[in-house]
């Protein structure tokens, strides 16, 4: 385990102010998420709102909880006024020990897991949390090989395979529906920019860029050819048996 350079809740967030602006990549993630998203949601680590806007309309209730004080506002004012939606100003490890059990029909962690350090305790809470036949949606960074001085200056502890990420949620309890890599062209631009070249921020440039063009051309060869043997990211949905 590397310890983070950045703890989790005093993490101030400008990497996705600088990432705010890849709508092809949040839809995604988005529409992976889509078929599994109902009822009583919560989004762990909602940032600005990127993914929680896009499934909003699928759900009857959302919770999102954020523990930086830097996006929080934006996420406040971002869903001010929709009462279906409410913003708590908490990490997922004190939002999820308080909440009864069996509160949600789904769970979405994007870009969270990684940055908590027992997460095999995280995902045990995300288990009673959830209703019988309700949803765990995980996306986090992936491959260990590509664990870079940038995943340790935003707080992360660690990068996942997939099949270590599917027994560790198997061990919670949950049913694993699909466990895939996602994002193969992203691999070798993170390895060569931040592995190789240490690199602690993104180039704003170069972020619309791989949105715009890289994004839509690895979405596509992914859909035609199916998922990728690795990949940038790996994306898991599962479920909590009735």
């Amino acid at each position: 385990m590397t310890a983070p350079a950045v703890p989790a809740d005093a993490y101030a967030g400008h990497d996705l102010e600088i990432l705010s602006g890849m709508t092809h990549y949040y839809s995604w993630i988005a529409d992976h998420f889509a078929p599994f998203v109902r009822g009583a949601a919560v989004e762990y680590g909602a940032g600005t709102g990127n993914i929680s806007v896009k499934l909003r309309p699928l759900v009857d209730r959302f919770d999102l909880v954020e523990p930086s004080p830097r996006l929080l506002p934006i996420l406040r004012d971002r869903f001010r006024g929709d009462d279906a939606v409410a913003v708590f100003d908490a990490n997922l490890e004190a939002h999820v020990a308080s909440v009864p059990a069996d509160s949600y029909d789904c769970a979405v962690l994007v870009n969270v897991l990684e940055h908590i350090a027992d997460d095999a305790q995280a995902l045990d809470e995300l288990f009673r949390a959830l209703k019988p036949e309700g949803s765990l949606l995980l996306f986090v960074p992936a491959l260990p090989f590509l664990f870079s001085r940038l995943d340790s200056f935003y707080g992360h502890y660690r990068r996942y395979r997939r099949g270590a990420l599917a027994r560790l949620v198997g061990e919670a309890g949950f049913e694993v529906r699909e466990a895939r890599y996602l994002d193969l062209l992203g691999v070798i631009p993170w390895w060569l920019l931040n592995t190789v070249g240490g690199t602690v921020t993104f180039n704003p440039a170069l972020v619309r860029l791989y949105d715009r063009f890289g994004v839509p051309f690895t979405r596509a060869i992914e859909r035609a050819l199916g998922a990728p043997p690795i990949g940038k990211n790996v994306l898991l949905i599962a479920r909590k048996p009735s």
